[in-house]
């Protein structure tokens, strides 16, 4: 049975559910809070509905790995996109109402089944991309605070 790794976190921001959910389905939007080297692009059409269809791409110098997602579940203050290339599983960003404004919970789940990017992604990236994955909320934090 393959190995699946979950990082999950979550923060609280100062912004009803709807300004927060604009935050990671408008695409402008998103592109003020992803890191700067990873592009969102629509395939097609930009389609947040069930069935809706990007690519997230890695921009390194010499080499660059493309993630193709589609648009898994949907409803108002949820999305879970699925992938399957060199990650196979999902990304689900989600809105919890609170009394002071919205909690976002981020849950990035997957395996990666080639052995040796499953070890290299271990070794290397690991820390990195859930450290990343945090910073990004903290910037999706000032992106729906400021709307």
């Amino acid at each position: 049975m393959p190995y699946r790794q979950v990082f999950e976190q979550s923060i609280l921001i100062s912004a009803n559910s709807t300004v927060v959910e604009r935050c990671f389905t408008d695409l402008e939007l998103m592109h003020q809070w992803l890191n700067p080297m990873l592009r969102c692009e629509p395939i097609d059409q930009w389609d947040t509905n069930v069935g809706g269809r990007c690519r997230f791409v890695i921009q390194l110098p010499l080499f660059q790995p493309t993630l193709k997602t589609v648009v898994l579940e949907r409803e108002p203050g949820l999305i879970v996109w699925g992938f399957e290339g060199y990650f196979k599983g999902c990304d689900r960003w989600e809105c919890i109402p609170q009394t002071q404004g919205t909690k976002l919970l981020n849950r990035f789940e997957f395996e990666i089944p080639n052995p040796l990017i499953k070890f290299g992604f271990n070794l290397f990236a690991a820390a990195l991309t859930k450290a990343d994955m945090e910073a990004q909320l903290r910037r999706l934090k000032q992106v729906a605070e400021r709307l």
